[in-house]
């Protein structure tokens, strides 16, 4: 797993789990204003916005993806 910095051409979508880099911890992308240069996260179950530059982005690997639990009835991760 690999943290990527979140450039100018970089996109976040709302449901992507990023990391918060003050707080070393996963949370889920809200918003994502580039305009405000601000994300807006979900994270120990309260909303709070910070800059974009406490963020990165979280990327894998294929054979790391495919290592992940699945839902055995849907069988997606």
């Amino acid at each position: 797993m690999n943290f990527i910095e979140i450039q100018e051409d970089t996109k976040v979508t709302p449901g992507e789990y990023i990391l918060h880099t003050p707080t070393n911890e996963v949370v889920l992308c809200g918003a994502f204003n580039r305009d405000r240069g601000d994300i807006r996260v979900l994270a120990r179950g309260k909303m709070f916005t910070d800059k974009i530059v406490n963020f990165k982005k979280i990327s894998m690997s294929r054979e790391e993806k495919r290592q992940q639990p699945r839902c055995r009835s849907c069988k997606k991760v």
